[in-house]
C-alpha cells in the first residue's frame, strides 16, 4: 500500500515539474532517484508521513556513507521541492524539510580562458580546408553566442537569420531565446555556408548547419575532440571542458560591463543565481591580475 501511494506521489510531482517548469528527462530522472533514495531510507513508511527528524537523520547517514557535500545538498534540494509540492498540491500538513540547512559547499567556479587564449584557439583551425573552415565557424559562433555545445551541433539552417545577424535557440525545457551573432561570427558562418558546407554535403540536403565529410551532423564527441586538438595546437594550457567557450563568453561579457540579466537571457538560464557564478569568475580574474601586476600584490 505504502509503495503504491509513494509511487503516485512521486509521479504526480514529476508530472507537475514537467508541466510547470519544462524540465528535461535527465533532470526529472535525477529528482526521481533522489526521492526514491530517501524512500528506501525510511524503509516502507509513507513519504507523506515523515517528520523533520527523518530528513536530518537521512542527511546524516549520507555524510557517514561518504557522500560529497554537493551530493547531499542536491538531495536536500530535491526533497525540499518534493515536499513543497505535497503541501501546495496534495494538502500535506507540513514540510519536513523546513528550516533544515544544507551542508556548506564551496563555489564551483568554472574554468575559463583569457581573451588572448580564445583568440589563439579561434586561429588554430586550418581555414584552407573545408573542415577547418567549418571548425573556425563553430568556434566563432560558440564564443559569440555562449551556446551549449548540444545547441551548437544541433543548430539548423532555419534557426539562423543572416540578415538580422541573430540565431534562434531552443534550450533546456523548450525555452526559446534569440542571440545576436556579432559581425565576426556572422562573417565566418557565411563563409563556411558558401565555401565549405556544399562540399562537405556532396550536394546532399541537410537541415543541420554544421556537417561532416559524410554529410551527417557534427556530434558533441567529435567537436569536443576537435577543441582539444586545437587547444594543443594553440598551446592553450587552461584545462578545457565542453563548456569552456560558453564560460569565456559569459565572463568576458561581464568583464566588459555587461548587465548580469542580459547575460542570463543570452545564456538561457532560468534562474539568475546560475548566472551569478560568472561574477565570481570575473572577480577571481581581477584578483589574479592585481597580484601579478601590483607592486604590493
Amino acid at each position: 500500500m505504502s509503495e503504491s501511494v509513494d509511487t503516485g506521489l512521486i509521479e504526480g510531482f514529476l508530472d507537475n515539474l514537467l508541466t510547470e517548469s519544462g524540465l528535461g528527462a535527465n533532470t526529472l530522472d535525477a529528482y526521481r532517484r533522489d526521492i526514491e533514495a530517501f524512500a528506501g531510507h525510511i524503509q516502507g513508511r509513507r513519504l507523506d508521513s515523515v517528520c523533520r527528524r527523518d530528513v536530518t537523520e537521512y542527511l546524516a547517514s549520507e555524510v557517514i556513507a561518504g557522500r560529497r557535500p554537493r551530493t547531499a545538498a542536491r538531495r536536500l534540494s530535491s526533497l525540499r521541492r518534493f515536499y513543497r509540492y505535497l503541501v501546495s498540491h496534495q494538502g500535506a500538513g507540513k514540510d519536513p524539510t523546513e528550516g533544515i540547512e544544507g551542508p556548506h559547499i564551496g563555489l564551483n567556479i568554472p574554468k575559463t580562458l583569457s581573451e588572448q587564449e580564445v583568440e589563439d584557439l579561434l586561429q588554430a583551425p586550418d581555414q584552407q580546408r573545408e573542415e577547418g573552415l567549418r571548425d573556425r565557424a563553430m568556434l566563432e559562433v560558440l564564443y559569440a553566442t555562449g551556446l551549449r555545445v548540444s545547441e551548437l551541433v544541433g543548430l539548423r539552417i532555419a534557426q539562423i537569420d543572416q540578415q538580422s545577424g541573430v540565431v534562434r535557440v531552443v534550450g533546456k525545457g523548450g525555452r526559446e531565446r534569440l542571440v545576436p551573432l556579432g559581425e565576426e561570427a556572422l562573417f565566418w558562418l557565411k563563409r563556411y555556408i558558401i565555401e565549405a558546407r556544399p562540399t562537405l554535403l556532396r550536394e546532399g540536403p541537410s537541415p543541420t548547419v554544421f556537417v561532416t565529410r559524410r554529410g551527417g551532423a557534427m556530434t558533441r564527441q567529435a567537436f569536443w575532440h576537435n577543441i582539444k586538438r586545437y587547444a594543443l595546437k594553440a598551446s592553450v594550457r587552461t584545462p578545457l571542458s565542453p563548456h569552456t567557450l560558453r564560460h569565456a563568453f559569459a565572463t568576458h561579457l561581464i568583464n566588459h560591463g555587461a548587465d548580469l540579466r542580459v547575460v542570463q537571457l543570452l545564456l538561457g538560464h532560468a534562474d539568475l543565481s546560475t548566472t551569478q557564478i560568472y561574477t565570481h569568475v570575473a572577480r577571481e580574474r581581477l584578483k589574479s591580475l592585481h597580484a601579478l601586476h601590483h607592486p604590493r600584490g
